[in-house]
This record gives structure tokens, C-alpha cells and sequence, in this order.
């Protein structure tokens, strides 16, 4: 839900509400996307909305690219106040973490500098931003008692890091990373049609690969997720600046065939650990779980049946997003057979049986215990 200056937080749940209801084959909720710096009366409405069931917040420290049209960094002074709110009321933040200075500088610098096609893209979402800024407002949350962090986006070893000294510290600090990180670094930008592999912040090294596979195994890591944005081949691949290429990539679908495929027949992680981070760490973080998340009395049935043992090629024309995938060519050794909603079979071999009235808005709390240490 983006919350700017121009309407009350309210009136954007309102509205995203009427958007969202009946018209959604799978349960959803909202997030609240804090955007630039908001009136600080708004703040009173945003434990209100937490105390309604909307138990996380998402924050930006960067404005991402120069010129964008909107503001999305909030400044840290409102991001201490806001963290004050979030933690009073039980919520989590969660950060899109860069260093604005750095980011807005190397743009400027590439740009004199002649350097703007986007293989150059790890130069200004780099490393030293990634530390820079989760150190800072990691230190920030530890200075609000009670405040917890959700990092999405982990693309850095600099940002394990600095989520690992803050949990060996006792904090609640949580980390999400994307399966494009593990799988594709930078000199993926080098490839024909490089921009498909891209998002924010951008694709880095392979030693940050190899960082980010160890903290998953270890835990430093909680969550594999994605940064959805369904758009056509043609919108992908229209920019090839630095500064024009469209950030987020059609992952949903291939998400967990994939990462089974990589962690479990692999290297050898076990079943277990490979469901808590593509499914069960996110639900007790955010504030679903045991609803979602769990086989176990009173919870939703919400059940994925994969088949394994496959040798599965992911093509574009099998999936259903849209018309591309960065995945195409990749051979999966799993791939969901069934999946269950409540309940009921939405999708059986292939076929999809769900209905747009299928999903319901569903109100978060995210428990003490995840709020008071790092509990996974």
C-alpha cells in the first residue's frame, strides 16, 4: 500500500482494499510502503492501521534511480520515529537498504564518465552502499527497543554481515534474499538480453553469491523470495542504460522448483530447512503463522504437493506470468504437482482450477517471540 503525502494511510488501505477484494485467486495482505517523509501526524495513523492487521512496513533509504518521479527514501530522522511506531504497536519494517549518497553519486559519476550501459549497473548499486546502509539503520532499529527488521533484498556479502553482528547480538534482525542473487551475478549483464536478470538493487559478485548461499545454510539468511513485476519481454529488455532498465522479474512461478532443485539436489540441504526458507520463516516473520506456513490442526491447509525426481526444462511457454523468463533453458529436478488453498485444489497437473473470489484479505500480528530476538 503506498503512503505518500496526498492521502491519509487510511484512504491508500481503502483503496487498495477495493482493488484487491474479490480479485485475487490466492489469500493476500498489504504491506504499508512509507513513501519519502511523511507528515509526522501520519504517524498516529499508522499505529492504527498496525493495530488493524497490518502488521508490516516497508521502507526505502534510497530513491533507487536519479529522476524517478516520486520519492521513495525516507529520511532517517523518520525512520527512527517511524521504527518508535512500529515497534510500540508490534509491527516489523522492512528495508530496502542502499546508501542514497552513494547510489545518486556513482549514477552522476558513470554519466560524466561516459559508462552508462547497464552492465556498469553493480558500480553504482554496489557493496559499500549495502553496508553502508544496513549498518545504519540497523543501528537505528537497536537503539528502539522492541524493533524489528525484515531486510529484503539481500544482495551483498556486506549485507550479511551486518545482519549477522546484529543477531550474534541478540537483535531481531531478519534477512530475504532473492533467487536471482544466488543464481545470477554481474557478468550476467554481459549476456544478450542481460536486462531480463535485473533487479533492485542490482546483481553483484560471485563472491557475494558464495556469501549468500553460505548464510542460507547457516542461517544468517531466513527467507528466499522474490521482487515480482510481471511485464512483458518487450519492457524488459527496452532500456539499456544504466539509468532507463526496468528493475523487478517474473519469479513466482519457478520459485520453489528452483531453489529445490539448488538447495535440496544440490547441496543437500535437507526438506526441512528448504521449506523453512521458501515458505515457513516468512510466515512466522510477517506475522501469519501458525495460520500459514504450517501442516498442523487449525491451520489453513494451504499445501504445495511437489513432484520430484524430474528432469524438468523451464521454458517461457509453460509458465503463465508472462511472455519470458529469466529461468528459460535451467532444468529443474522438482516442480509443484498440486496446490491446495484452504482446502481446496487450485491447481492440478497443470490445470488450474482456482477462482478470483478465492482470496482472502488476511490481518497480521507478528509475535513477541519474533519481535524480541532473532527467532529464526
Amino acid at each position: 500500500v503506498p503512503c505518500a503525502h496526498e492521502r491519509t494511510i487510511q484512504q491508500s488501505i481503502e483503496h487498495m482494499q477495493s482493488t484487491w477484494k474479490g480479485a485475487c485467486h490466492c489469500d493476500y495482505g498489504f504491506h504499508l510502503m512509507l513513501l519519502g517523509a511523511i507528515p509526522l501526524p501520519q504517524f498516529g495513523q499508522l499505529a492504527d492501521a498496525i493495530q488493524d492487521g497490518h502488521a508490516s512496513v516497508k521502507i526505502f533509504t534510497t530513491d533507487i534511480i536519479p529522476g524517478m518521479g516520486m520519492q521513495l527514501m525516507m529520511p532517517h530522522g523518520h525512520i527512527w520515529d517511524a521504527l518508535k511506531v512500529v515497534a510500540a504497536e508490534g509491527g516489523i519494517a522492512c528495508i530496502h537498504a542502499e546508501d542514497n549518497d552513494i547510489v545518486m553519486f556513482m549514477y552522476e559519476k558513470l554519466m560524466r564518465e561516459n559508462r552508462v550501459h547497464f552492465e556498469h549497473l553493480a558500480e553504482v548499486h554496489n557493496t559499500l552502499s549495502e553496508e553502508l546502509s544496513f549498518n545504519r539503520v540497523i543501528r537505528l532499529a537497536e537503539n528502539v527497543e522492541g524493533a524489528a527488521l525484515y531486510m529484503v533484498h539481500v544482495s551483498a556479502a556486506t549485507g550479511v554481515a551486518a545482519l549477522e553482528s546484529s543477531r550474534g547480538r541478540g537483535f531481531p534482525m531478519y534477512g530475504e534474499t532473492l533467487h536471482q542473487y544466488l543464481m545470477y551475478n554481474a557478468e550476467d549483464y554481459k549476456k544478450p538480453g542481460g536486462q531480463m536478470y535485473h533487479t533492485y538493487p542490482s546483481l553483484k559478485f560471485p563472491e557475494d553469491q558464495k556469501r549468500l548461499w553460505e548464510a542460507t545454510n547457516r542461517g544468517a539468511i531466513q527467507a528466499i523470495a522474490t521482487d515480482e513485476l510481471c511485464c512483458p519481454l518487450r519492457a524488459e529488455l527496452q532500456g539499456s542504460r544504466i539509468d532507463d532498465v526496468t528493475g523487478g522479474n517474473a519469479g513466482v512461478e519457478p520459485r520453489v522448483g528452483l531453489m529445490y532443485t539448488q538447495m535440496v539436489t544440490k547441496r543437500g540441504y535437507s526438506p526441512a530447512h528448504f521449506v523453512d526458507m521458501v515458505s515457513s520463516n516468512a510466515a512466522k516473520i510477517l506475522g501469519l503463522y501458525p495460520r500459514k506456513g504450517a501442516l498442523a490442526v487449525g491451520s489453513d491447509a494451504d499445501i504445495v504437493l511437489l513432484q520430484t525426481g524430474l528432469s524438468k526444462t523451464i521454458r517461457a511457454a509453460d509458465l503463465h506470468e508472462t511472455d519470458y523468463t529469466p529461468w528459460e533453458g535451467h532444468v529443474v529436478t522438482a516442480w509443484p504437482a498440486t496446490t491446495i488453498l484452504r482446502g481446496k485444489v487450485v491447481v492440478e497437473e497443470g490445470a488450474f482450477h482456482g477462482d478470483l473470489r478465492d482470496g482472502q484479505f488476511l490481518k497480521r500480528k507478528v509475535s513477541d517471540d519474533i519481535r524480541s530476538r532473532p527467532a529464526v
